[in-house]
């Protein structure tokens, strides 16, 4: 490009000359045009320098972004106990999330995820005019327009382990663990680490993944152990004794095994073990703040098939089903009242959905679900999967259908309905008084709850 301007130039410039009255004078314009090719040259190697440097910075360095903004308006309904309703016919919400990757050459990557997600015109505060959320939900409930990490962990890769054919991979951050898998699918995004039937919320924390297929005889299988926290029992800064251990709390962590032992592109099966302590609450007098209650275990499998039998038809190719069963037990510490009970508790959730392509316009992508949780069910699924409160932890039946719609390359609309029909109270509760399951409903237990919505997105 460069050799191609100064070329253009001499040759304007010698046609220019052409008419030069004498030698002399056309000497001297080629000494002028000298001149002016220099600085030329310099200015296009200063140039170019810049445009080698931005081309370093973006890609040589493989720095990547990539922007997922959505709007969305929701239509809410809760009809109470005793027959009154609440609603919203206009909540409208944007949510921003600024994801970055970035690779060093070394095996190792780094991943990013800034958010903002908040309702039009509106900012979370409490009477004091501070700002109040707990961290495993701030990037999925609607708070203000601070960009917040929802997302910032590295990732070690290798293709041998001990010096067998096991690719391996390990992580250490604020790690992806909302959006798993189940959840992802009426979303239209690839899914994340955990299986939605159980967790569903933000963690900091670590993870190890093996794959085995290839020194065990089950194809496509893999294995990954999980760790993470939730609330520190760390005192604030300024208190004297800063960042002790805090009497009022114990830290909340999280253990969880994510084993996969088949998968073979089209049928697979996935099974999550997780045990978490410290599981917090409020007593029969919420003015005395949270405290701890005991530990939950969790455990699930789903079968997820991405396309029905073989070459039946284009449109069971295209369609995918996806099925999962779930167990929580509560532990409760000595003397505490675990949802509403001293005893240990087992409760137990399905979860089924099909999605399918088509209806109405070839390029749209539309899907059912349906969820039931017993009277002791209890996910840890606070990062919301809808507006009006989790649909995974719902004690009663759940029902929903999505439909999803390209626009442009870019643009995309999603249409959703859902309505959650509850046999007991607390399904959205902490472990403590609030989340003890009632089958009778007051004025001020929601009985039903409907949600309308509309989603606009724009992703590159």
């Amino acid at each position: 490009m460069k050799k191609s301007i100064i070329a253009i130039s001499v040759i304007s410039a010698f046609a220019l000359s052409a008419n030069a009255s004498s030698n002399a004078e056309l000497t001297q314009q080629i000494n002028d045009l000298k001149v002016q090719l220099a600085k030329l040259e310099k200015k296009v190697n200063h140039v170019d320098k810049k445009a080698s440097t931005a081309r370093m910075l973006a890609n040589g360095n493989h720095l990547k972004w990539d922007v997922d903004f959505r709007t969305t308006d929701d239509r809410i309904k809760y009809t109470m106990g005793d027959g009154s309703t609440k609603r919203n016919n206009g909540l409208l919400a944007n949510r921003l999330l600024l994801n970055l990757k970035y690779d060093a050459g070394d095996n190792v990557r780094f991943y990013g995820t800034l958010s903002f997600n908040k309702a039009f015109g509106y900012a979370s505060t409490t009477a004091t005019g501070k700002t109040f959320y707990y961290d495993w939900i701030v990037n999925e409930n609607l708070h203000d327009t601070a960009l917040r990490v929802k997302e910032a962990y590295w990732l070690y890769a290798n293709d041998t382990f001990f010096g067998k054919p096991i690719s391996w991979t390990a992580s250490i951050g604020r790690r992806p663990s909302t959006g798993g898998l189940g959840i992802n699918f009426r979303e239209g995004d690839n899914r994340k680490s955990a299986i939605a039937s159980t967790v569903n919320l933000e963690f900091d924390g670590a993870s190890l993944r093996w794959n085995l297929d290839k020194v065990i005889p089950l194809e496509g299988s893999w294995l990954k152990i999980c760790m993470g926290r939730g609330i520190t029992s760390a005192k604030p800064r300024f208190s004297g004794d800063d960042y002790a251990t805090d009497d009022n709390y114990v830290n909340s962590n999280m253990l969880g095994v994510i084993f996969v032992p088949y998968d073979n592109g089209q049928y697979s099966l996935h099974t999550n073990y997780a045990s978490a302590n410290g599981a917090i609450g409020l007593g029969t007098n919420p003015a005395a703040g949270f405290k701890t209650f005991g530990s939950i275990r969790l455990a699930t499998a789903m079968f997820k098939a991405e396309g029905i039998g073989d070459g039946i038809s284009d449109y069971l190719d295209d369609t995918i089903f996806f099925a999962s069963y779930s167990q929580s037990k509560t532990d409760p510490d000595a003397g505490m009242k675990m949802l509403g009970s001293t005893d240990s508790k087992t409760g137990h959730s399905y979860w089924v959905g099909l999605q399918m392509p088509g209806l109405i316009a070839d390029d749209a992508r539309w899907g059912v679900e349906y969820n039931h949780g017993s009277k002791y069910w209890r996910s840890v699924t606070y990062g919301e999967d809808t507006m009006i409160g989790s649909k995974i932890a719902a004690r009663g039946d759940a029902k929903e259908i999505y439909w999803i719609k390209p626009l442009t390359k870019s643009l995309s609309m999603n249409l959703r309905y859902t309505q959650i029909d509850y046999d007991y109270t607390g399904s959205n509760g902490f472990f403590g008084y609030q989340g003890r399951p009632r089958s009778t409903f007051t004025k001020n237990d929601v009985k039903k709850a409907t949600d309308f919505r509309i989603l606009f997105r724009y992703k590159f």
